[in-house]
């Protein structure tokens, strides 16, 4: 595997990571597994990434950062908007 595939593929997988748990969360209408900081820290990180990406203008650093960064933001409001539901026990 070539430096270029490798990069596409790790930028790929970590792009789409949060989507399963954003998905889950959206379903459910529950976060209370999730800890706030984990989004929260990643959100930051990737934000970090991203400028960064824009700073030495390299589009596929700018582009991999994009949806997590989405993600992580959602993952971070739904924590926060679902707090009520999730002191309710099903």
């Amino acid at each position: 595997m070539n430096p270029t595939t490798l990069g596409l593929v790790a930028g790929t997988l970590t792009s789409i990571a949060a989507i399963p748990q954003l998905v889950k969360t959206l379903r459910t209408r529950h976060a209370r597994d999730i800890s706030i900081w984990q989004p929260l820290l990643l959100a930051i990180g990737v934000a970090l990434w991203l400028i960064y990406g824009v700073l030495i203008q390299d589009l596929p650093l700018i582009l991999a950062n994009i949806v997590p960064l989405i993600c992580n933001i959602m993952l971070t409001i739904l924590k926060l908007l679902y707090r009520n539901n999730d002191d309710v026990h099903d």
